[in-house]
């Protein structure tokens, strides 16, 4: 059988939930990125680092939560916090402990972070972050990168994918779009030019490169942003949603040794719950807070509202996860973990005959099949085909990851690497067999 025809054999339940969701939700789906060609799988239940679908078909886990499950589904520690806590109340409509403790173990392992306030996404975060900037520099524009992405809000949405002079989205007022200047990333004298303006509030990116490091940092580039956004008092923001607590336990600013001014985060940092955080110096993040002056708190302060914010299932969660994170040897392990995964999963690629190149950092990886991206990332779009036709036929090898690239926890085993990199090799047969690289 095709890699087509295997997949719709093995999950004829997932075909019929598709069918259903596609009569009730707009496009049948409820995140872009579940967008699979020729339907997703629909999961029913998970455990470490499995999960199992409504068809009853096992896999090793690579997607883990969007990136967000460094400690694996349903740890047990993280299960008994919530169950705890729901039993106490899901939404208190006042203040709690547990948000003053989750921002205490955000300041204490973050560098950057002196004081934190939570939101319920990292699109969330962004959006909050570059609202400081702005309210605190008094300045309108920021300066973003192509490749890079920080959510979905209108602020955000230009230079995301290839070709990069088409937003993300349709929908935004191009007055919008007009305050973001987008550059190349890897070019800092790009940057020291654009900022001799002066009318930039914040300079933004994933530190360890675009979308998850598909287009990855080089080295030195953070420490020079560091010194030309300091010189020019512009916010220096690290959108750490991906790597936050991943790389490192204080993420990559601690990683890559460069603090920057603000740091957003989701994903680990609310426990796999919805939930996400900016953090910073305790100069901007005092922008967000009252003082009694009249004046100040309607016309100066940035308002930040949000029924969830800080919701105490998720801060619970948070808190339990956050303590286990702060042990640097789940890091390390998982990091050691990805460079025997990569290094498999390139020479399975080689040896498949298919074209492209697999890389990455830390816990994370990459696996490319126009190669890895220049220094100014991917010049044109990816085939988009080929990473559907990946995706389903490493599904039917018994593993489930992103489109093109994956994340690794620190429960994942050096059995489980192994099997990983058979089902890739399998998969990337497969593709060959089925005669994907020939078609332009």
């Amino acid at each position: 059988m095709s890699i087509h025809e295997e997949y719709r054999a093995k999950h004829p339940k997932s075909f019929a939930l598709r069918e259903r969701a596609r009569a009730a939700i707009p496009g049948g789906i409820t995140h872009d990125i579940r967008h699979l060609n020729p339907f997703p799988i629909y999961v029913d239940r998970a455990q470490g680092t499995r999960k199992w679908d409504v068809d009853g078909n096992e896999y090793i886990d690579y997607w883990m939560g969007h990136g967000a499950l460094f400690l694996g589904h349903c740890h047990p520690v993280v299960v008994k916090a919530v169950q705890e806590q729901v039993a106490r109340g899901t939404h208190l409509g006042a203040c709690h402990e547990l948000e003053v403790r989750w921002a205490e173990q955000v300041n204490h392992l973050v560098p950057c972070a002196e004081l934190t306030r939570f939101t319920m996404s990292g699109t969330e975060a962004t959006h909050l972050a570059l609202r400081i900037a702005r309210a605190y520099t008094g300045r309108p524009r920021i300066v973003k990168f192509t490749g890079h992405f920080h959510g979905w809000h209108d602020g955000v949405v230009v230079g995301v994918n290839p070709p990069y002079d088409v937003p993300l989205s349709a929908g935004v007022p191009g007055a919008t779009m007009d305050q973001v200047i987008v550059l190349p990333p890897n070019d800092s004298k790009a940057v020291a030019t654009v900022l001799e303006r002066g009318d930039i509030a914040a300079v933004i990116l994933e530190p360890a490169g675009g979308q998850a490091g598909t287009t990855p940092t080089i080295p030195g580039y953070l420490a020079e942003l560091r010194e030309i956004t300091r010189r020019h008092g512009v916010v220096l923001i690290f959108d750490e949603v991906i790597t936050g607590f991943r790389y490192a336990p204080g993420g990559a600013q601690q990683y890559f040794n460069v603090t920057p001014d603000l740091t957003t985060l989701a994903k680990i940092v609310a426990g796999g719950l919805p939930g996400g955080a900016v953090c910073g110096t305790r100069e901007l993040m005092s922008m967000l807070a009252h003082r009694g002056d009249p004046v100040w708190d309607r016309a100066e302060r940035v308002a930040h509202a949000g029924t969830f914010n800080a919701n105490p299932v998720g801060a619970a969660a948070a808190i339990a996860t956050l303590e286990l994170c702060a042990d640097a040897s789940l890091q390390a392990r998982a990091n050691k973990a990805g460079d025997v995964l990569r290094q498999g999963l390139g020479e399975a690629l080689k040896k498949s005959g298919a074209p492209g190149a697999v890389y990455g950092e830390a816990s994370i990886f990459h696996v490319a099949f126009e190669g890895k991206p220049g220094l100014a990332g991917l010049e044109k779009p990816r085939r988009g085909d080929l990473y559907h036709l990946l995706r389903c036929a490493l599904m039917n090898n018994g593993v489930d990851s992103s489109m093109n690239h994956g994340w690794i926890s620190a429960l994942h085993t050096d059995e489980e690497i192994d099997r990983t990199v058979k089902a890739y090799a399998g998969a990337f047969r497969a593709m060959v067999e089925d005669r994907a690289f020939d078609r332009t």
